[in-house]
């Protein structure tokens, strides 16, 4: 099952990898194209889709301090690195 924000390792795979979830500790990213045609397979994605959104939804409701947005982390700083040449 996934749990939403409990750690930055968990990647959910929708149809394949159509469709990846990603969890991390303060946020959830979403990516691909998910096609739902009118058959089972697409029925299948579908309630996975909405398992993983329902999960973000009750994580989200259930912190009584969220705060109204958190802030983005810069960039790591680049090294640097020896010219070759």
């Amino acid at each position: 099952m996934f749990n939403a924000y409990s750690n930055d390792s968990d990647v959910l795979n929708i149809q394949g990898d159509a469709l990846t979830v990603t969890n991390g500790a303060t946020r959830v990213v979403i990516n691909g194209t998910l096609e739902l045609p009118k058959d089972k397979r697409g029925l299948n994605a579908a309630l996975a889709l909405k398992q993983a959104v329902d999960n973000v939804v009750a994580a989200l409701q259930a912190q009584a301090d969220l705060p109204e947005r958190i802030r983005d982390e810069p960039d790591a700083r680049p090294g640097v690195v020896d010219n070759p040449f």
